[in-house]
């Protein structure tokens, strides 16, 4: 049975990881019988958003404690996890990847990303061990592991597949039930509310991600 990580950013589209995303990926890793590892880092939002408006609602909330929310309490500290751990990574989208895992929300291109999140990606990367993402997660491939030049998607969007370029990656444009798998990376990647619209499309490619991760794992 494979053992999967499953990188979780908080909880809401707008300010952390993207429960349908989230919520679709642990359903399909189930379904094909593998054992998930929910994981976020312990660090503050950087922002809490009220989904109703779309606003800033002024309130403090911590990435690790809003994620167990999704993952029903079981829940690891990013810090804790090492590639020896796992047979492979999924990194669910939502505006939490762009936000709290790196700064791209903010600073695009030059962005940084939590040194927790960069170690594990090397590792994982090191060992030839597959990597998923999805989404907007994406961005963090890319800035992370541009110097090996992965294949990667965010859909269509011009602007963000630029950034994707200047940071080291190649961009393929892709529909929402579809994927990208860059076999020399080991790294799958798909648009899912990139592109959407409806959460049956999305996850028509997200079921594609994790049997695709899950082929690369054996």
């Amino acid at each position: 049975m494979a053992k999967v990580g499953v990188v979780l950013s908080g909880c809401g589209v707008y300010d952390g990881s993207e429960i349908h995303e989230a919520t679709l990926t642990l359903l399909y890793l189930d379904l094909a019988g593998a054992e998930t590892v929910c994981m976020a880092p312990d660090v503050a939002q950087v922002e809490v958003v009220d989904h109703r408006d779309g606003g800033a609602s002024g309130d403090t909330r911590n990435v690790l404690a809003e994620s167990s929310r999704i993952a029903r309490g079981a829940i690891k500290d990013l810090k804790e996890i090492r590639s020896r751990d796992i047979d492979a990574l999924i990194f669910p989208g939502g505006f939490g990847a762009a936000k709290n895992l790196c700064s791209f929300a903010v600073k695009g291109p030059e962005c940084g990303v939590n040194p927790d999140v960069v170690r594990l990606i090397k590792e994982m990367h090191d060992e030839k061990k597959p990597l998923g993402f999805m989404c907007i997660a994406p961005v963090i491939a890319a800035k992370v592991l541009g110097g090996f030049k992965p294949r990667l998607t965010i859909g269509t969007d011009k602007a963000t597949a630029e950034a994707v370029e200047k940071m080291g990656g190649r961009h393929v444009d892709c529909a929402v039930d579809g994927v990208v798998v860059d076999r020399e990376n080991r790294i799958v990647t798909t648009p899912a509310y990139m592109l959407g619209p409806t959460i049956s499309k999305v996850g028509q490619g997200i079921e594609k991600l994790v049997q695709e991760v899950l082929s690369l794992s054996r």
